[in-house]
């Protein structure tokens, strides 16, 4: 009796604690339970101390110098321009009227300066932070044009035509509205590298001697824009030093990515020598789906290549490995033809994203829009914003399930606007407003995304390559047919592999055409759901 007494007292026991707790609290614990069944959405590789110190100093997006230049240039050109046609409407025309032959000299004497100013050096970011160096050679070079436009018209006996008035206010004029433009670029620039949104973070792999060698020969080149972060390394022997010319050893090399992933790392500057092959190869696997320049230094290799082979640092010579996909005006274009074509996309989707708001809305109650969790460039984690296809008690945020055919927590609707892709349109609002999504890219797969109970990293090797850009609404891989429901090993790969031939490929021309086809491609639903 004993015996029987005691599991009847429990299950009593328990059959009144489970009367006493509400239905909300049992859906609350069993998606608690359901949750435990996955590992957490981000997994993250614990870093050194002395790498944690760098990951914390918060550090601003990098400016391109190249892209500055060139702004600067388009800068001299309306400058001048602006100044003579001004002078030009507001002295000459009123005694001699107006002639579009003077407008177009005007045009052509600022394109020759910008000329006259790029063959006096002066569109360099260095050159920017001189002040009195600038400007000496920015008046000497616009004095020579002016000059050199005298002469010109003095042998093509247009002397009489032109105004001396003009002229010379045009000289003094423009002169002053140079330097002027110059100290307002010199106190950018300076506020810029200050932020250190100039400099390209560096870090080193190799911190033996060579390793050392190296940064004491970056360290000694003046205007260098490089800020060496610290040192990886993955011996343990005597070879590896604590510290490389006063840089710290900031862990193994299997620690690089996720380094890379918590703070801005703009180059990784390889000091092995090139008789450690197999070494540099193995490394190379792991580093190559980071958005980052990867170079080998050859300042110490004994092989030597011919001298186009090399690109420089300064002057130490090194081989490019990887480069960063979609870089200085690349990003410009990129971005003007996602907020611009972005743009006209949402303004003419307005009343359909209207009508299934009002569809979502009458269908089931719950919210119209509901944000999920992606990963974005470099595996940044992302809120990208969907039309609700579920029922919204059964909302998956990080996508653990996947949708498949039939799936009851899909809504009448949601079905249809899954088959269509019409959920995704509320994303236009993350590539025109908070701009972490392009219109074209790499899909940002869901943070639990899996296959076959393993997370599509583990599934595919190089997976996280194509993070190497902006993820995007439509891509290269969904127009051809490799969009939906992943539940083989085929459909991960295909679309990674196309996802890297869009990154190698990338050009305006190439968006344009996938957004041009993405109408077509969304009539074959099959794989949708």
């Amino acid at each position: 009796m004993c015996v029987t007494a005691r599991p009847m007292r429990r299950r009593q026991r328990w059959a009144g604690t489970l009367d006493s707790i509400s239905p909300h609290a049992l859906k609350k614990t069993a998606a608690t339970a359901a949750a435990a069944t996955y590992p957490p959405a981000e997994r993250r590789r614990r870093l050194s101390p002395a790498a944690l110190e760098v990951v914390n100093r918060k550090v601003g997006r990098a400016y391109s110098p190249v892209v500055i230049t060139g702004l600067v240039r388009l800068a001299d050109f309306v400058l001048i321009a602006t100044v003579g046609i001004l002078l030009y409407v507001g002295y000459v025309t009123r005694i001699d009227g107006f002639a579009w032959s003077y407008v177009a000299a005007i045009v052509m004497l600022a394109a020759c300066a910008v000329v006259s100013f790029q063959a006096a050096d002066l569109y360099h970011i260095q050159v920017f932070r001189c002040h009195i160096v600038q400007c000496l050679r920015l008046v000497s070079a616009w004095a020579f044009i002016c000059l050199l436009f005298i002469g010109v018209s003095f042998f093509a006996k247009l002397g009489d035509s032109i105004s001396r008035v003009w002229l010379s206010g045009f000289f003094m004029v423009g002169a002053a509205a140079l330097v002027l433009q110059r100290m307002s670029l010199r106190a950018l620039i300076r506020g810029w590298a200050h932020d250190g949104r100039l400099e390209r973070r560096t870090i080193v792999v190799g911190a033996d001697d060579n390793g050392e060698a190296l940064i004491r020969v970056l360290d000694k080149q003046a205007d260098s824009d490089l800020h060496i972060l610290g040192v990886f390394d993955d011996r343990t022997d005597e070879r590896a030093l604590g510290t490389c010319a006063g840089r710290p050893q900031l862990g193994k090399v299997n620690d690089i990515v996720e380094f890379a992933r918590r703070t801005r790392v703009d180059l990784v500057l390889f000091a092995l020598p090139f008789s450690a092959e197999t070494r540099i190869l193995e490394m190379l696997k792991k580093l190559w789906v980071l958005p980052v320049d990867i170079r080998l230094s050859a300042h110490t290799n004994k092989l030597r290549f011919s001298p186009r082979a090399y690109s420089y640092l300064g002057e130490v010579p090194t081989l490019d490995v990887f480069d960063q996909p979609i870089t200085d005006w690349d990003i410009v274009m990129k971005t003007a033809f996602d907020r611009i074509v972005g743009g006209l996309i949402l303004i003419l989707a307005a009343p359909v994203m209207a009508l299934v708001a009002l569809a979502i809305k009458l269908d089931s109650p719950g919210p119209v829009l509901f944000r999920q969790k992606r990963y974005g460039f470099n595996n940044e984690r992302i809120d990208v914003f969907k039309f609700r296809s579920l029922h919204h008690h059964l909302a998956d945020p990080t996508a653990a399930r996947v949708v498949t055919k039939n799936d009851p927590r899909v809504t009448r609707v949601g079905r249809f606007i899954r088959k269509t892709s019409l959920d995704e349109l509320p994303q236009l609002f993350n590539v025109v407003f908070k701009g972490n999504l392009s219109l074209v890219g790499p899909r940002p797969h869901a943070v639990q995304g899996r296959l076959e109970n393993r997370l599509f990293d583990e599934a595919v090797d190089g997976y996280f390559a194509r993070h190497r850009v902006k993820p995007g609404i439509t891509g290269w891989a969904q127009i051809n047919g490799w969009r939906g429901e992943v539940d083989s090993q085929e459909k991960i790969q295909k679309r990674v592999e196309f996802d890297l031939y869009y990154i190698e490929n990338w050009t305006v021309l190439f968006d344009l055409y996938i957004v041009l086809k993405t109408p077509f491609a969304l009539m074959k639903a099959e794989n949708a759901y």
